[in-house]
């Protein structure tokens, strides 16, 4: 039987969520450009940036711009971004996914987080594509940045958060990367799933050729 502490939880989640969608914004374009900046600040940025290695190891990047963590007595937290993995020498079209955290006891005020995700293992890329992907039981993830950066050595999947030039980090373990359906159906005029548009050779939308650009420049850094 659930307890009340985790009734109240998943009611939370749900909830804030259900809103979040509602309210995020429908520019699906200005919401591709802004992960593109995210990904530029954050390769750029000197104490909490990506390292040209770290990047190189990417089999596939997510990044979500102003991703919201809540304080409601959880750790509830939502964004949308988009997600794109090697093909060769260059990068697939991103599919649009959602990033979503609950965690008892962890808040940080309501805060706006960018973050990218690199995962390291191209075995991962099928799960990492699927319907959900939850980090702790389909694989271990650590901070890339910050105080957190070598709390696990093991991890497959790397985090960079960064808010208001500053590092910013939550618990990861329970933290769910899922597909973004409505956005991938506004961005390639049909639905389609993130691992067809990855694996099977989709053309890049004008609207995302921004993020996929800028992804090719800092692999070839």
């Amino acid at each position: 039987m659930l307890s009340i502490k985790r009734v109240t939880l998943l009611v939370l989640v749900f909830t804030m969520a259900a809103v979040l969608h509602a309210t995020a914004a429908d520019d699906v374009g200005a919401r591709v450009e802004n992960a593109a900046a995210v990904l530029t600040k954050l390769t750029n940025s000197s104490g909490h940036g990506i390292k040209p290695e770290q990047f190189a190891k990417a089999d596939c990047v997510a990044v979500i711009p102003g991703f919201k963590k809540g304080a409601a007595g959880v750790g509830v937290g939502f964004g949308r971004g988009f997600i794109s993995c090697r093909d060769g020498e260059s990068w697939s079209a991103p599919g649009a996914v959602t990033l979503e955290s609950a965690s008892l006891g962890v808040q940080i005020g309501g805060e706006k987080i960018d973050i990218v995700v690199l995962s390291l293992d191209k075995g991962m890329r099928s799960k990492l594509l699927s319907d959900r992907f939850t980090v702790g039981s389909d694989a271990a993830a650590a901070w890339g940045n910050g105080k957190a950066a070598h709390d696990n050595t093991d991890a497959k999947v790397l985090f960079f958060g960064e808010s208001k030039g500053a590092f910013a980090g939550f618990a990861l373990d329970g933290v769910t990367l899922k597909p973004d359906d409505t956005t991938n159906t506004a961005l390639y005029g049909k639905a389609v799933k993130n691992s067809e548009i990855v694996n099977d050779g989709a053309n890049t939308p004008a609207a995302a050729q921004p993020l996929v650009a800028k992804l090719t420049e800092e692999a070839s850094r």
